[in-house]
């Protein structure tokens, strides 16, 4: 039974063989200027060696940043060579074609660099401490550390599907902290709002959202909603990252909770507190070239603009 399944598949694949040219002769060589790059972390050559203390493995950290973030910067750099957006940061794509469905790979491709490089510059090799402002400010918001931490696990674990799920600060009201998700390559940020995919589609009913928020949010009704009811001016300081590819390694089909426990005691506070300090409201979002950054190609966070 087993060679009489394998036989027609090997048959094909000598066809296959037969029939394609030479990659040398098929396809003509481009050199790229290989603008967008994979940028460097703190603990980078750390990571590298030793991967994520009690954390990530060598093997999974390879995979999940080294390897992963090389395919997005490779593909956008593809997809915007010789064109007017090869010099834009992909935080400047992503606002830039939240509301293109014809232009979804580059939007994908630069949401997905830069949350990815959010969840993997939020690491530490070591625990570390909150300041005691840091921590009136979450109980402020979520009553103690351990309430947020407890939501925001849950909310993580609970997640079916990739995404990430996002600690935000409040920029219209001070102090107040938001959590929620973003699936697949989606974006946290309001400019960006028509491409958030807050929802798990599998389950989400547009007729009976609140004021239908996400319906026609791309395609011909874009230009309809210039943002969504519903667009808090929020701004991103801390993300885990929820696809399969990050967390299957070294836990297994079933070690999401494990992953997302070890995660919490892995988080740089130092870096969360130095994105909520940095947060400010702004008046536009036109230029976000000179954004606030942790690398000159995946800024963290977009700049308050003059």
């Amino acid at each position: 039974m087993l060679n009489r399944l394998l036989r027609p598949q090997a048959s094909l694949r000598a066809v296959s063989s037969i029939s394609q040219k030479p990659v040398s002769a098929a396809l003509p060589r481009f050199q790229t200027r290989q603008l967008h790059k994979v940028p460097q972390l703190v603990n980078e050559s750390r990571f590298r060696e030793h991967g994520v203390s009690d954390f990530l493995s060598p093997e999974a950290y390879d995979f999940a940043w080294v390897q992963y973030q090389r395919f997005l910067v490779d593909k956008l750099n593809l997809l915007t060579q010789d064109t007017i957006d090869a010099d834009l940061t992909p935080g400047d794509l992503l606002v830039k074609y939240s509301r293109r469905a014809e232009m979804a790979s580059v939007f994908n491709y630069a949401s997905m660099a830069h949350n990815n490089h959010f969840f993997f510059n939020c690491l530490s090799n070591a625990p570390t401490e909150m300041s005691p402002g840091f921590v009136k400010t979450i109980g402020d918001s979520c009553s103690s550390v351990e309430s947020l931490k407890l939501d925001f696990l849950a909310t993580a674990n609970a997640m079916f599907g990739p995404g990430f799920v996002w600690l935000a600060k409040n920029l219209e009201h001070e102090g107040l902290l938001h959590i929620f998700c973003t699936y697949n390559a989606g974006s946290p940020y309001p400019a960006a709002h028509a491409r958030r995919q807050a929802q798990d589609m599998a389950t989400h009913t547009p007729e009976t959202a609140l004021g239908n928020q996400y319906a026609g949010s791309m395609g011909v009704n874009s230009s309809n909603h210039k943002m969504a009811p519903g667009a808090l001016d929020i701004q991103p300081i801390l993300c885990v990252n929820t696809w399969e590819h990050v967390w299957m390694m070294d836990y297994g089909i079933a070690g999401k909770a494990e992953f997302l426990e070890r995660w919490w005691d892995r988080i740089n506070w130092d870096v969360v507190q130095e994105n909520y300090k940095s947060a400010a409201p702004r008046r536009g979002w036109a230029a976000s070239g000179s954004a606030f950054q942790s690398h000159s190609q995946f800024p963290t966070q977009f700049p308050a603009q003059s």
